[in-house]
């Protein structure tokens, strides 16, 4: 059974990742994953350590980003995952962080549902919240009309809510006609690592570890697990699903080389030659 990870936080999605991008993609390869898409936050900081080791364990990555939009009718934001299956694609991801960024503090964020126009040649997979299916159906609808590569995404934790949350992603699937993906919706590249990332959430919310509550992960269930014990929680289907979008995925870091900007001078004249008239 083949398998893609599509959505995985590295330690470039500050006080969240507890694992450097480098290990997530080298776990990867070891339970033999087809790719790994590096999704950190408003962010494709990381994506160059894991380019690295990529083509060292020779496993495909995928560039992307995850992102929270704001939405002014509900109570939650939009939790998305973009992702760049070719270089234009890259350009608009870029441009989407860059917009993001500029719009907030340092560290900050901050995008609306219209700024998605700007991906419109991305792939995006979309982890729906816990609020009401109108509401849900309401941001599918939004989502999809300005996304057209849209997918669904199953994440379960081994929580008391995995079925209910099952049979939200099968109901929206069903009425908003999307296919849905499974991930492991890493955090760590390995379970060893959640009381490192307990300490980082604590860091993260100005809180004492013991004083988390709800707001920490329960269990130590946000890593990339082997092929085997994915086939015991979500349906094949689903798996796959995840290859078919990896596939659609060709952009690589080695395509980008830089490029010099065009020169301002006049036709005719040469760089000094337009500074020494102007100057």
């Amino acid at each position: 059974m083949d398998f893609a990870e599509l959505h995985a936080v590295s330690n470039f999605s500050f006080l969240r990742g507890a694992s450097h991008p480098e290990e997530l993609v080298r776990e990867a390869s070891a339970l033999g994953y087809r790719a790994i898409a590096i999704t950190d936050e408003c962010s494709v900081a990381g994506v160059v350590r894991a380019h690295q080791e990529a083509r060292e364990r020779d496993i495909k990555l995928i560039v992307g980003s995850e992102f929270l939009i704001e939405d002014e009718e509900a109570c939650e934001p939009m939790h998305l995952v973009v992702l760049a299956p070719n270089r234009s694609a890259y350009g608009q991801l870029s441009t989407l962080i860059t917009v993001g960024r500029r719009r907030a503090l340092k560290g900050e964020y901050a995008l609306k549902i219209t700024d998605l126009k700007r991906v419109e040649d991305c792939l995006a997979i979309w982890i729906p919240d816990r609020e009401p299916m109108a509401v849900n159906l309401r941001k599918g609808q939004e989502i999809k009309s300005l996304l057209p590569n849209l997918w669904l995404c199953l994440e379960l934790f081994s929580e008391c809510d995995d079925i209910l949350k099952t049979t939200r992603i099968l109901d929206l699937s069903m009425r908003l006609d999307l296919p849905v993906i499974a991930s492991n919706g890493a955090v760590m590249h390995t379970s060893a690592r959640k009381p490192l990332q307990d300490v980082l959430t604590a860091v993260r919310l100005k809180r004492p570890v013991h004083d988390l509550g709800r707001r920490i992960d329960q269990n130590r269930e946000r890593h990339l697990k082997p092929l085997d014990a994915l086939t015991t929680i979500y349906p094949r289907e689903m798996l796959a699903e995840t290859c078919e979008l990896a596939d659609r995925c060709t952009c690589c870091l080695d395509e980008l080389r830089y490029e010099y900007p065009k020169e301002l001078e006049p036709p005719g004249l040469t760089p000094a030659a337009h500074l020494r008239q102007l100057t």
